[in-house]
């Protein structure tokens, strides 16, 4: 048995799971988010999601925890949401947004404009003396990841001075650099 998959996701108030067909809706009070569920039983018992596998075939043992993971995401995700803090390190580092539009000076010739989705909610903290923070909130948690995700490939922390973007709390592996 999956222990992940066994587990029940308890819904907390203010939230409500509808299951039709294999479509799995969530609703709460930050969004909605549905999932198409593949070749395993799903049943909504009081406050909490039940799933259940037909057979132990690998296919369904491998699908049971991924898609517990993925309902109980959705339900954390529009009861509480989602946040990921990236920190820029690097002297002339910069992040500004204009409502939906994030603005990145990273060292290049140019700046980088990246137009985040509206699910997104987008904010961006410079204190003098501190490395500005790109603050990303959202109930989808695969979206907030994936946003992060293609904001740190822009400028990847190297081992050695530790510059770029990284996610606040990361820790780097550093090297020692040249010896003398």
């Amino acid at each position: 048995m999956s222990r992940i998959g066994k587990n029940p996701v308890t819904i907390p108030s203010g939230v409500t799971v509808e299951v039709s067909g294999n479509v799995v809706t969530v609703k709460g009070k930050l969004g909605e988010l549905s999932q198409d569920i593949d070749s395993i039983n799903v049943k909504v018992e009081e406050d909490k999601v039940v799933l259940e596998r037909p057979s132990e075939a690998k296919d369904h043992k491998a699908k049971h925890g991924l898609y517990r993971a993925l309902i109980n995401n959705m339900v954390q995700g529009v009861s509480e949401g989602f946040t990921k803090e990236l920190e820029l390190v690097g002297v002339g580092y910069r992040a500004s947004n204009q409502g939906q539009k994030l603005d990145l000076a990273l060292g290049f010739s140019h700046n980088i404009v990246l137009d985040i989705a509206p699910e997104v909610k987008i904010e961006t903290i410079s204190e003098k003396g501190k490395n500005p923070i790109v603050k990303l909130t959202s109930h989808d948690k695969q979206l907030v990841g994936q946003v992060a995700a293609k904001i740190r490939s822009f400028r990847k922390p190297e081992p050695y001075k530790g510059k770029g973007i990284k996610f606040v709390g990361e820790q780097l592996r550093r090297k020692a650099g040249k010896s003398a």
